[in-house]
């Protein structure tokens, strides 16, 4: 398609849940409701059309050692667009993938920074590793570097008990978390198990990822406070083959970690009958593949959202979560064409027609 070509998109464009147009056009990489004057150079792709998916918890960069090259980088950028995914929340990488927003062709990215972990409490070469003393200074650093966000690890197994343990004292959250605000930025924290998740709510926080330890005495605490969270279930459906590796050095670690895959549909499902703003993301990078969010997707309806919750989650509401447009007039002409509509099965999204970025039809 040449700089010229107006993209004409007709058949059933869901605009919204229940806002579904016949039409609409791209023109100069924008979206139009009104055909064109005098436009020549047409293209027409006919089906069910949404906004650029979301992958609200993505890492791109990042290996399963760390950093990679630009050329890895890029192909995993590649992957998630041909997934649908045109919208990425990079929920923390070593990388530099500023060189990303120079290409019209790969998916646009919010990014975190690097994620901030306590001492020896994480993945090796993925995060800044410091102590509470520093945490407000490393907050602040991320904040300016990032896209309106930072990535704490909220917690992580701790070598002298065995288990998952709390990374940061209290107080050192509520300072780390004012000062990423007073910057304009919010904050997400990873953390898998329970004894975590109070303080940082309490402290502020925006965001949890993955949320497992989500238990009927925190639901209500972060319905009242409307802190987001984003369950990765792709990635905790990897728990038993993570705790089968570590049983036999921390037994009380691999049983904790079964624990909290086996109910991890319920954790889910409680979250979603509170009012919990949830969210998809599949924790691509490091080890997991990326372009999973069709399969995230359908996670959480096996959890118990409706099949309209789960596509809102990463399609018309994860947008506006982030701060994003959708199919609006004017906004750029980021959309995925499907066959049938995605609202009647989830499970469509796996097969997407056309992926359209700034108005080009990509691949």
């Amino acid at each position: 398609m040449s700089d010229r070509t107006v993209l004409h998109v007709k058949g059933r464009v869901l605009v919204g849940p229940d806002d579904v147009r016949d039409e609409l056009w791209a023109v100069g990489g924008r979206i139009s409701y009104e055909r064109p004057a005098g436009a020549r150079d047409i293209r027409t792709v006919e089906g069910w059309a949404l906004p650029g998916l979301v992958d609200a918890h993505c890492h791109v960069g990042l290996g399963p050692h760390g950093p990679v090259p630009e050329d890895v980088a890029e192909k995993q950028a590649l992957t998630d667009r041909e997934a649908g995914t045109l919208l990425i929340r990079d929920a923390g990488s070593p990388s530099d993938t500023r060189w990303i927003d120079d290409r019209e062709d790969l998916p646009k990215i919010i990014r975190a920074g690097r994620h901030i972990a306590r001492t020896r409490r994480y993945i090796r070469g993925f995060a800044h590793e410091i102590e509470p003393g520093d945490l407000v200074a490393y907050v602040a650093r991320e904040a300016r570097r990032g896209d309106g966000w930072v990535k704490l690890v909220g917690d992580w197994i701790d070598r002298g008990t065995g288990d998952l343990s709390a990374c940061w004292p209290r107080e050192a959250v509520e300072a780390a978390i004012a000062e990423a605000h007073r910057l304009g930025a919010r904050v997400t924290a990873h953390c898998f198990a329970e004894d975590s998740l109070r303080d940082l709510v309490e402290a502020g926080i925006d965001c949890i990822e993955h949320a497992t330890g989500l238990t009927e005495d925190t639901i209500p605490l972060f319905a009242e406070r409307g802190v987001a969270i984003v369950p990765t279930l792709v990635n905790i459906a990897t728990f038993p083959q993570l705790a089968a590796g570590g049983e036999a050095k921390y037994p009380d670690w691999s049983a904790h970690m079964r624990r909290l895959h086996e109910r991890r549909y319920d954790t889910v499902r409680a979250a979603y009958d509170a009012g919990i703003p949830i969210f998809v993301g599949t924790d691509a990078g490091g080890s997991l593949a990326h372009g999973l969010v069709a399969s995230e997707v359908a996670e959480l309806v096996t959890a118990g959202l409706p099949p309209l919750e789960a596509l809102s989650a990463t399609a018309w509401g994860a947008r506006r979560w982030l701060g994003r447009p959708g199919l609006d007039e004017g906004a750029p002409a980021d959309l995925v064409v499907y066959d049938q509509d995605p609202r009647a099965d989830v499970r469509v999204l796996a097969a997407p027609r056309r992926v359209v970025l700034d108005g080009r039809i990509a691949g």
